[in-house]
């Protein structure tokens, strides 16, 4: 896999670092942008705000830099959750939050970075919806907006870029079982919950060549949740 390059989003969170690892592991060069400058640890680094146009941009430059190692695959892992009242009771712009933080990196980082994918004529898209997106529960009606959003995206890129020789899926956990999950609810049966590592190495799978059949599907992982 040396010959690849991955652009993982969100690659410096709890599941990301865990995407980041896993992609390492198996020899990819492996692209993560970031808002403010980190260390040098493995993977390429780039300052870049995902929720412009010219971040998404600048991203996927470095990403494409290296022509020994084409980019074959995007993993969009951005996202945030905010819990609320109801519908009538969630503010527009609490609505509008979720679905710009979900919805809006991973839009703009797939159109930057499509081009390029059909230029190697087998590229890979992987993005991050949730549970809640297939099965809602309230009081976070912009959160599940919002990941349903995400799928609804993927599988229109699945669509148009079939032919193209681009794949799209989606992978759609339950909660995730990192240190700021279990903070957030400690009295949780954490048991249940699915280890990021277990989830990279879904995600790792849909990128790679293995897994070239299959487009559009939105894959559940739910652990014992």
């Amino acid at each position: 896999m040396t010959e690849r390059t991955v652009l993982v989003t969100g690659g410096t969170g709890g599941l990301g670092s865990a995407v980041t690892a896993a992609f390492l592991d198996a020899g990819w060069r492996v692209v993560v942008p970031q808002r403010e400058a980190g260390t040098d640890d493995g993977p390429v680094r780039v300052v870049a705000d995902l929720l412009t146009p010219e971040g998404a941009a600048r991203a996927v430059e470095v990403a494409t830099a290296e022509p020994a190692a084409p980019l074959r695959a995007v993993v969009n892992l951005v996202g945030g959750y905010a819990a609320g009242g109801l519908v009538h009771e969630t503010p527009v712009e609490e609505f509008e939050r979720m679905l710009r933080l979900n919805l809006r990196p991973t839009y703009l980082v797939t159109r930057a970075a499509l081009p390029h994918l059909v230029a190697t004529g087998d590229g890979a898209v992987v993005c991050v919806s949730a549970r809640a997106a297939v099965s809602p529960f309230p009081g976070a009606s912009g959160y599940v907006t919002a990941k349903a959003a995400v799928r609804a995206f993927a599988d229109a890129v699945a669509v148009e870029y079939r032919q193209r020789g681009v794949r799209c899926n989606t992978v759609l956990p339950s909660v995730i079982d990192t240190p700021a999950n279990r903070a957030a609810q400690p009295d949780a049966d954490h048991r249940r919950w699915v280890p990021p590592a277990q989830i990279a190495g879904v995600i790792r799978f849909l990128a790679s060549p293995e897994s070239a059949p299959t487009s559009g599907a939105g894959i559940p992982v739910y652990g014992r949740a």
